[in-house]
């Protein structure tokens, strides 16, 4: 079993279990991402490069403390568009550009209670052991939704993931601004048990909907079956 990784979460406010992800990133310049950052972060660079995260995945077993998980409001798929910083401390975390999920009640209590920038999406996650579909359109009428069509092949479990790949997956910070002050909430799961992954399709128009110039070049992709995560309050300091 993976040893736990993070900061210790000693009073979760949620739990969750983040289930057939995939990692799909781009290098970006470093001066573009650091103006979409509010005071207080910089960016978190690897090989003197910015990086930007597109990662579908399906959220299961959501639940507060105390509260079992219901069926028809803890199980829903979710992509995001994120990218990494620091803050003046020096602590290093996430960035969300944007948050897609499928399920209306979560996306409106992730909007009061985290202040993230979700959006409602008609989304799906379906495969095999070894290959994953991944479809997602906001809920707005005209072609000019943002979507994700996403197919992604697993490969070998990586044994030796190496520095980038950790870089890009082992996150254990969520930044965010609350009534205009920088916030910080705790992460805690097991390292991700990373597996090779080929990218067989990607039609996407998310990461440009959060004002960002299109991806080029081939992506990094990493996959992973999932981990079991504690989400602790948010902290001003």
């Amino acid at each position: 079993m993976a040893a736990q990784r993070g900061g210790r979460v000693r009073v979760p406010v949620m739990y969750h279990h983040w289930a057939d992800i995939t990692f799909i990133h781009w290098r970006y310049p470093v001066d573009l991402i650091q103006g979409m950052l509010p005071d207080g972060l910089t960016v978190d660079a690897f090989d003197g490069s910015a990086w930007v995260g597109l990662t579908p995945f399906l959220m299961r077993d959501v639940r507060a403390p105390g509260i079992p998980a219901l069926p028809w409001l803890s199980r829903f798929p979710e992509t995001n568009v994120r990218t990494y910083a620091r803050d003046a401390k020096g602590r290093t975390g996430l960035w969300f550009l944007s948050l897609d999920a499928a399920l209306l009640p979560a996306v409106l209590a992730a909007r009061a209670a985290y202040r993230l920038p979700y959006h409602w999406a008609a989304m799906s996650v379906t495969g095999t052991a070894t290959r994953r579909v991944y479809r997602s359109r906001r809920h707005r009428s005209g072609a000019a939704a943002a979507h994700c069509h996403a197919e992604v092949e697993l490969g070998a479990p990586l044994t030796a993931p190496g520095e980038l790949a950790e870089f890009l997956t082992e996150r254990y910070r969520l930044f965010t601004v609350i009534a205009g002050r920088l916030a910080h909430a705790e992460v805690e799961h097991p390292s991700w048990p990373l597996h090779q992954a080929r990218l067989l399709r990607l039609d996407q128009t998310l990461v440009q909907a959060a004002s960002l110039p299109a991806p080029g070049g081939a992506p990094l992709v990493h996959a992973s079956r999932g981990v079991h995560v504690q989400v602790g309050p948010w902290s001003f300091q």
